[in-house]
């Protein structure tokens, strides 16, 4: 990592936190503009807003898990060879975290949100999570998002402003709807049976957004692992509440929820795994849940089922 610094000629004082990096940004003399995105919904987002006049590399495809993510050989010269590059912010990236702050055309989306209105409880966090990374399960937070992106685009290409401030414009009003459609849906669900068990701590800005109770088996980062006392505690919440269902993460592997599964089972009640979510990961390129939109409104889709007792 320290060789990759060097290289990339860094300084050690340069952050997303002592400067402005959009302002510190030079107009490009060439497009499209080269970028490099970390997590595949923020791949989204930018190509959402630059369309055309972006050219994308994603490093973390579907199903990476972005808090274990390590940068090779080939991620750092795709870095030091981009235009911009686009990343989650908040320590999302937990094993790039270092790299990402000191590179000066690395932007953190999540630069554009208040820090009020960043979940932080009490105690904070275990290790280096201030805030809970995992802003983009509240759309009126990623809505705010699209103008960092779209100042960015701007900076280094003058000349697609407008371009740009058009699609920002159009994207925004999609994740309205979006934000409107998720209210609409969880609305169907009785309020005493909106709880949200997930494998790990992803999604409590959905819950404060949309009024669910959130439980995650493990912390906010992947890198804690659950241990048996995890596992009963949240055995017995499932128990006394009669949890109808509880639901898998397409990054994080299945097995500790379907041991949730079978331990309450064992404790006479037939909990069962009602679908696969995207937490820290969109779905596949060409398929509806390779967007951000599209990965919302399938995660929405299978928590009402899930927690009204119907299977898709």
């Amino acid at each position: 990592m320290l060789l990759s610094l060097l290289t990339l000629g860094l300084s050690p004082q340069a952050s997303a936190q002592q400067q402005d990096k959009i302002a510190q940004l030079l107009p490009l003399q060439q497009t499209p503009v080269q970028v490099v995105t970390t997590v595949n919904f923020i791949t989204d987002l930018v190509q959402q807003v630059g369309g055309n006049r972006v050219r994308v590399t994603g490093l973390m495809g579907a199903g990476v898990d972005p808090h274990l993510y390590k940068a090779s050989a080939g991620d750092v010269r795709r870095l030091q060879q981009a235009h911009l590059i686009f990343y989650g912010g908040l320590h999302l990236e937990g094993k790039m975290v270092e790299l990402l702050e000191r590179l000066p055309r690395a932007i953190a989306v999540t630069d554009a949100i208040p820090r009020e209105r960043l979940i932080r409880p009490p105690g904070g966090f275990q290790g280096q999570y201030t805030y809970d990374p995992h802003v983009w399960f509240d759309v009126s937070l990623w809505q705010l998002t699209v103008d960092r992106v779209r100042e960015a685009l701007s900076r280094v290409d003058p000349a697609g402003s407008a371009y740009y401030q058009a699609s920002a414009a159009a994207y925004r009003q999609r994740l309205a709807q979006l934000d409107a459609f998720i209210r609409q849906q969880i609305a169907l669900v009785p309020p005493q049976q909106r709880v949200l068990i997930t494998a790990h701590d992803a999604f409590a800005y959905l819950g404060r957004r949309y009024g669910l109770e959130v439980r995650g088996l493990q912390g906010i980062s992947t890198v804690s692992e659950a241990g048996a006392r995890d596992v009963q505690e949240l055995v017995e919440f499932i128990v006394q509440r009669r949890i109808r269902a509880i639901f898998v993460e397409s990054s994080v592997p299945r097995r500790p929820i379907e041991a949730v599964v079978a331990a309450a089972r064992a404790r006479g009640w037939n909990v069962v795994i009602g679908g696969q979510l995207f937490s820290d990961s969109a779905g596949n390129p060409g398929t509806p849940e390779g967007t951000y939109v599209g990965m919302m409104e399938h995660n929405i889709r299978t928590i009402v089922n899930g927690l009204l007792g119907r299977q898709m």
